[in-house]
């Protein structure tokens, strides 16, 4: 749908679902399913958008995704052979994005894997080094496992040299292996114990894991050896100086989302990326736990933003106060983005509406509004359909799906929103 009218009198829930977004003619990659990551848009979203752009007459030589996430549109831009960056907060979601857009030699992933197999069961773990795990990680592992954890990732960084791309191949190994091993429950959106889990076995999990990854390693050799550039930064705070991309496509993050910061606690911990992996949530657009000014954010906020957040207020302030700061920040990325690119450049997003306490909250709306604010011309909103594995839109009070009506309702489609810097305008 081409936005021809002033947005308040358009419905976006009612855009009918564009089938050419809903699937790719090509099998995924092995590399995009190489660590579990929440919210992933499809792979193929990214081959969509450059078939959309040519027929524009764009020509892309370089792509961005200022929430890239765990990499999708950085390894996609690899495999097409155009130049890439991008960046998140999350510096679990940069290792991962990292270690998907390089390639790897076969002989070398099989002679570190078998030193560090053979240097696992030579290392000792001392009862010291058990107590100086904190307490949080504790929480989630047994003694047993947080002993063979400990021996494995100073293995990995023992026989590897640091910072090399080889070491972070198996850093994102061991940290996909993390919650298998751990009582966390699977494929909850909260963090839980399940207390009927018998985790695997560490060095079974970690044998598993690299043959995959091995595999999909060897799938993508391919990779054209494009210029990749992933940064562990917020977009909000890094400085946009002149416009350099041809084409951003990105999934921002929803207003009553998951916390990253919570469900990578596991990671960020082990890893020693933090000590406390709260920190980690302050910053993160679409976090609860913001330290921000409402009164000076609801200044700020475009009409549809607004109308959300009043709605809100009046069924959890807490929540409210949150919405008003991420849609300032959404306000702000949109400006970045339009900063960023070239003129001709085109951008977009893959948002999703959902719903709170029977309040709309209509991201997409909010997003299109912010768009023309900040100068985007030619905008275009479709839906496509979320993955055939979601087959009832409500959850229960884990996050798991239901069918139970009562529970929280989720959405099972979303939507592209593109948009376009036109030259001088």
């Amino acid at each position: 749908m081409q936005i021809t009218q002033h947005i308040s009198n358009i419905n976006f829930d009612t855009i009918p679902v564009d089938r050419f977004w809903n699937m790719g003619v090509e099998k995924e990659s092995k590399m995009h399913k190489i660590h579990a990551y929440p919210a992933k848009f499809p792979a193929f979203i990214t081959t969509k958008a450059l078939e959309y752009v040519a027929k524009k007459g764009a020509h892309v030589k370089k792509i961005a995704d200022i929430f890239c996430g765990c990499g999708t549109t950085a390894y996609e831009a690899s495999r097409n052979g155009i130049d890439y960056w991008g960046c998140d907060i999350n510096p679990v979601a940069t290792l991962i994005a990292e270690v998907k857009s390089k390639s790897y030699a076969t002989d070398k992933l099989n002679k570190y894997f078998s030193e560090i197999i053979d240097n696992f069961y030579k290392a000792r773990i001392s009862e010291s080094d058990i107590e100086g795990i904190s307490d949080r990680i504790k929480y989630w592992y047994s003694v047993e496992q947080i002993s063979g954890l400990l021996r494995l990732k100073n293995t990995i960084k023992e026989v590897i040299p640091a910072k090399s791309k080889y070491q972070n191949f198996f850093l994102c190994a061991f940290s996909n292996i993390l919650k298998l091993t751990s009582v966390w429950l699977t494929k909850s959106i909260k963090p839980q114990v399940d207390p009927n889990k018998n985790p695997i076995d560490v060095i079974q999990a970690f044998r598993l894991q690299f043959d995959f990854m091995k595999k999909a390693s060897e799938e993508s050799n391919g990779l054209t050896g494009s210029n990749v550039e992933i940064e562990n930064a917020n977009i909000l705070k890094r400085k946009i100086t002149k416009s350099f991309v041809d084409l951003i496509i990105t999934s921002p993050p929803y207003v009553t989302s998951y916390e990253y910061a919570d469900l990578h606690q596991l990671s960020t911990l082990w890893l020693e990326f933090t000590e406390d992996y709260k920190s980690f949530r302050e910053g993160t657009i679409g976090s609860l736990y913001h330290d921000s000014n409402f009164k000076e954010d609801i200044k700020e906020l475009n009409n549809t933003g607004e109308k959300i957040v009043f709605q809100l207020y009046n069924q959890d302030k807490r929540k409210a106060k949150s919405a008003a700061k991420y849609y300032v920040d959404m306000q702000r990325c949109i400006k970045k983005s339009y900063n960023m690119l070239n003129d001709n450049g085109f951008a977009f997003f893959v948002i999703g509406n959902t719903e709170y306490k029977t309040v709309h909250i209509d991201n997409a709306k909010h997003l299109v509004e912010s768009m023309i604010t900040y100068g985007f011309t030619d905008i275009e909103v479709t839906k496509r359909e979320i993955s055939g594995k979601i087959l009832t839109p409500y959850r229960d009070e884990k996050g798991k799906f239901t069918t139970d009506k009562n529970s929280r309702k989720v959405y099972s489609e979303e939507f592209i929103v593109i948009g376009k810097k036109t030259r001088n305008g």
